[in-house]
């Protein structure tokens, strides 16, 4: 039985060492989902998210590279969403791994994490947002598009079986 003055909450909030975990497993599963509608598999893609994301590859982005790490919390426990900043020459910034679990898409809360991502951004004294997307995922790009991002240019590399998409948005 729930407690009556208990309040459910999201929020989005920076995470903690100790979120790195989880915010691993959010990555993996969202990207899986890419991974099984394009025929990607840790054979032909051992590089891509949803295979190469480890806990100590973010433990090493945060802090080494001192990337700003974000998590969209469901009820201020359970991670749902996740996305990370990394702070570039020129005021711009990167924005990686932006994703929700699929079983909370279509809520919104891809849009909010976007939303809190540029605010950050801005924050930081970014004038420009970048992203680097799989070229072949038509919703993905059709979705950032509608969100103000233009498409900026592709590079196919040998390590994956997919173009890589560059986008970005000024702030």
């Amino acid at each position: 039985m729930k407690k009556q003055n208990r309040k459910e909450k999201t929020m989005i909030k920076e995470i903690k060492e100790d979120d790195i975990a989880e915010c691993v497993d959010v990555i993996r599963r969202s990207f899986y989902t890419v991974a099984e509608e394009l025929g990607f598999t840790i054979d032909n893609a051992p590089r891509f998210t949803a295979f190469a994301t480890t806990q100590d590859r973010l433990l090493y982005q945060i802090k080494n590279e001192h990337r700003q790490m974000y998590a969209y919390y469901e009820n201020n426990d359970k991670i749902i969403g996740y996305y990370s900043l990394e702070l570039q020459d020129n005021n711009q910034c990167e924005l990686n791994n932006l994703c929700v679990l699929p079983q909370y898409r279509h809520k919104h809360i891809g849009t909010n994490l976007l939303e809190d991502a540029c605010i950050k951004a801005k924050k930081a004294g970014c004038k420009k947002i970048n992203i680097g997307i799989v070229e072949e995922n038509k919703v993905l790009k059709k979705w950032y598009v509608e969100n103000g991002f233009i498409h900026t240019g592709t590079k196919k590399f040998d390590f994956f079986p997919f173009t890589c998409g560059y986008m970005e948005m000024d702030l």
